[in-house]
């Protein structure tokens, strides 16, 4: 049986303290009236990414135009102008916060689809695993409720995170009134709650059938998992698919794509694959998981190399033909990325696909932990950055900063992750030895 270890507490608690009080400076920082955005505006310019904002505010903001020269509809416009910016810089905590529980809580569900396929497919390497893919998924419950939390704070209008929320936009707005029998906020969060609890379930009934197979003398329990899991992929793909599009997609609500729910899929599939693979080496350091060898390790680094590759095919599938096609309404998503978040966007090309892919690509490599654990490293953070360019431009426009906010999300959701998976791991033992398939597994030569 695994202790989580007094280290690991002390850096889970700690990060956990640390995130919290960031994100609680990034909120109180935040402007919280008109006046005080338009005091940050003129003294930051916020013009450091590429965005003439900051210029041209101070350059025609009200405070520095001749009243008397500004006819009511000119007003108007500027006063529309300085709101929206206001939105833009009270949502940054807010989207910190949120890029954050999602991603981590993502990593959690990528994982239980990929447990999901294992038990499904009957796959011999990797029952071995399998109780670090259950501790993993332990975070799934605390995630998501996490999330919900936000969601519904979301839809008391505490902020302007999905602007399809707020009335006075929709009633401007002509496509997002021919959307509104699906973009409804209580429709939005039945839906919300139909999904986690369907990956809840899933995900309870799995474990509690994994443990009690360790203590069967048959396999009952072994083929109730096969049969659960089959049914749960033919839910998850669809669930996913619309969770995709409520939670991140409709933030752009005047955007869409229709491999949307894939591309979703490939980053949250990789960033759990790649969290079973730096955890799994972790605890062979430790001691623990003493079968597991590198044929497994080379199994793991595989699916990283093969699922990043996924990933950028459905990267360059979406943007190049929406690139080349030229339409207006749907370019404009990657031209606001192009030019206000140069950086992460082109940035995540890198740590996503190049680095894994160079890394990765030698077969030999693929049995070298420190180059598994250092490619995962950079794999994790550039899925991060993957969820921070789909949901930042929607929230904070050219507002944008990874700085004390955003640091403090990653910490204190990263905190709280290290805590629930560890201390998941520690209720029940390390080798599911009751699997009919854990010999296959422990004597898995590749």
């Amino acid at each position: 049986m695994y202790s989580i270890t007094k280290n690991i507490k002390i850096l889970s608690f700690s990060m956990m303290l640390i995130g919290l009080l960031a994100l609680a400076y990034g909120f109180y920082s935040a402007p919280h009236s008109l006046e005080e955005a338009k005091e940050m505006v003129s003294n930051h310019g916020y013009d450091d990414h590429g965005s003439n904002y900051g210029e041209e505010y101070n350059s025609n903001s009200i405070e520095n135009t001749d009243k008397t020269n500004l006819d009511p509809q000119e007003d108007s416009h500027k006063m529309s102008h300085d709101e929206h910016v206001y939105h833009q810089l009270s949502n940054r905590p807010w989207s910190a916060l949120y890029v954050a529980a999602l991603f981590f809580f993502l990593i959690s569900l990528g994982t239980l689809a990929f447990y999901a396929i294992q038990r499904a497919s009957q796959a011999g390497w990797s029952p071995i695993l399998f109780r670090v893919m259950e501790g993993i998924t332990g975070y799934l419950l605390p995630g998501s409720i996490i999330v919900f939390v936000i969601l519904v704070l979301c839809t008391m209008h505490l902020n302007h995170v999905f602007v399809w929320m707020d009335p006075e936009v929709v009633a401007h707005d002509k496509i997002i009134q021919a959307k509104s029998g699906y973009l409804d906020s209580t429709f939005f969060l039945a839906r919300a709650i139909f999904y986690i609890l369907g990956w809840n379930l899933y995900r309870y009934f799995s474990r509690k059938f994994s443990i009690a197979q360790d203590k069967s003398d048959g396999i009952v329990n072994h083929v109730r998992n096969f049969k659960l899991s089959a049914g749960f992929l033919a839910f998850f793909i669809v669930t996913e698919s619309m969770m995709s599009w409520d939670w991140i997609m409709s933030i752009d609500p005047h955007w869409f794509s229709t491999l949307f729910g894939w591309y979703v899929f490939a980053s949250m599939f990789v960033s759990g694959i790649t969290m079973i693979a730096l955890i799994t080496i972790y605890l062979k350091s430790q001691g623990y998981l003493e079968k597991v060898n590198d044929n497994h390790m080379h199994d793991l680094a595989k699916f990283m190399f093969g699922v990043s590759v996924f990933w950028a095919y459905l990267w360059f599938s979406q943007f190049m033909l929406i690139w080349y096609a030229n339409i207006p309404e749907e370019v404009v998503y990657f031209v606001a990325r192009i030019q206000d978040y140069s950086l992460p966007f082109w940035g995540m090309i890198v740590t996503n696909l190049i680095f894994p892919f160079l890394v990765l690509m030698n077969s030999d490599y693929k049995r070298v932990n420190w180059l598994i654990v250092m490619t995962g490293i950079v794999i994790l953070f550039g899925h991060y950055l993957d969820f921070y360019n789909m949901i930042m431009p929607g929230t904070v426009g050219d507002q944008w900063f990874i700085g004390v906010p955003e640091i403090g999300g990653i910490l204190f959701f990263g905190g709280l992750f290290i805590y629930v998976v560890f201390k998941t791991l520690t209720k029940a033992s390390l080798e599911p030895s009751g699997d009919p398939l854990f010999k296959e597994s422990e004597k898995f030569v590749y």
